[in-house]
């Protein structure tokens, strides 16, 4: 972000950073608030399950089609404004969800919410780096552990705040923080707009080739595969574990829905820790062995001894997303401008998710087919070794750009 006034680019940060907080923040606990209220909204009325599989399948779903879209919003309208709209999306969506009369009002304001949830998940690494070039590890830092906080804090409140006021506040109450975040948006959008009409430059700064070149870069492949390891773990996972663990390790559902709770909660440190290690000291390839390995032995304990050390095997598998952050940061440190890194993060986030959303729908029909979650482990395993390859070239730290004109010639 540059600016000929220190003080207005001063200003300017902090409202970013107001921002980027209550965004981050808002695209999770968007998505985590739900679940833990199904029985309660069921008392009031029916909720197929038909419905029910279609909101757990829309998230990744809409995450990469609106992922991919996002890239074509920020060249037609600018990152703040479309970071403004992505927000204002969710807030809808949310209180719409609160609103809701029947389950296809619940679905409908779910998928509005998601929709938002898309297209911000890419915008996020494009705002640090526009607003914070020289901060990229620390504000990646703060963005990604505000995605942890509020991926776990929802599921513990949601239902004492339904005993006490009714699942619609409990539903609505986080549209509070979407609606707060809009403000430094608004501010933004404007000084952008002004800025731009300023020095006569048009809001379509991004080539469209940009997106295009991206196919025919290692490295823009690797960070989708690595995106594709975490989130498909962590979705498989949030889907079948305490399953898998009732089933498998003799637990009750009650320690099943503890241990997922710790599953989730690994992602805490690891977003505290991986974006300043892969950003000030350049540590990429020992985070991805750490990964890798834990993920095998997570899996692999579940399959060959899962009643041996359940808490382990679970602790192990939870440390494989500490790919989430890695990724979240390389996608700044691996471009130039923050042009390219709303396509870089459209890339990798778009693909990663068009291939997750049908690995846990995969893992169902596979033990439905053979009655045993073998074969599902089995993919966790291979899974979770390939992340290594892509870790490879991620860790050579070269930007898509330089990546290019090694190949290609000029970008």
């Amino acid at each position: 972000m540059t600016s000929s006034d220190p003080r207005a680019q001063r200003r300017g940060r902090i409202l970013a950073l107001v921002g980027i907080v209550l965004l981050a923040f808002s695209l999770r606990s968007a998505v985590a608030s739900l679940s833990p209220l199904f029985d309660a909204i069921g008392a009031e009325f029916t909720l197929p399950a038909a419905v029910l599989g279609l909101i757990g399948t829309v998230p990744p779903l809409c995450f990469a089609v609106f992922g991919l879209l996002a890239s074509g919003f920020e060249r037609r309208f600018g990152l703040e404004r479309t970071a403004l709209v992505a927000l204002g999306a969710v807030a809808v969506g949310l209180v719409a969800r609160g609103a809701a009369t029947d389950a296809y009002g619940l679905l409908l304001g779910s998928a509005v919410i998601f929709a938002g949830v898309g297209v911000g998940n890419v915008l996020l690494p494009a705002l640090v780096k526009k607003y914070f070039p020289d901060r990229i590890g620390l504000l990646t830092t703060v963005y990604s552990t505000m995605m942890a906080i509020s991926t776990f804090m929802p599921p513990l409140v949601a239902v004492p705040i339904a005993d006490a006021a009714g699942w619609r506040v409990s539903l609505g109450v986080w549209s509070v923080f979407a609606l707060a975040g809009l403000a430094p948006w608004i501010v933004l959008a404007v000084r952008a707009r002004r800025a731009a009409a300023a020095v006569d430059v048009d809001l379509e700064p991004v080539s469209t080739r940009v997106f295009a070149r991206l196919w025919r870069l290692p490295t823009a492949w690797a960070l989708a595969v690595t995106f594709f390891a975490s989130s498909s773990v962590a979705y498989t996972s949030f889907a079948w574990l305490p399953k898998i663990l009732v089933d498998t390790a003799g637990v009750t559902p009650q320690v099943a829905g503890i241990l997922l709770s710790l599953f989730a909660l690994i992602g805490l440190p690891a977003s505290l820790v991986v974006p300043a290690l892969v950003a000030r000291r350049g540590i990429v390839m020992p985070l991805f062995v750490i990964a890798s390995v834990a993920g095998v032995l997570g899996a692999g304990g579940l399959l060959v001894a899962p009643a041996s050390a359940p808490w382990l095997w679970v602790s192990l598998l939870g440390t494989l997303p500490l790919l989430f952050p890695l990724v979240l940061t390389s996608v700044g440190l691996r471009t130039r401008t923050h042009d390219a890194t709303v396509a870089l993060s459209s890339f990798a986030q778009s693909l990663g998710y068009g291939v997750t959303m049908f690995i846990p729908l995969s893992v169902g029909l596979m033990h439905d087919a053979s009655g045993s979650w073998t074969g599902p482990l089995i993919i966790l395993v291979a899974i979770s070794l390939l992340a290594l390859p892509a870790g490879v070239v991620i860790a050579r730290r070269k930007t898509v750009e330089q990546e290019w004109e090694l190949r290609h010639g000029p970008w």
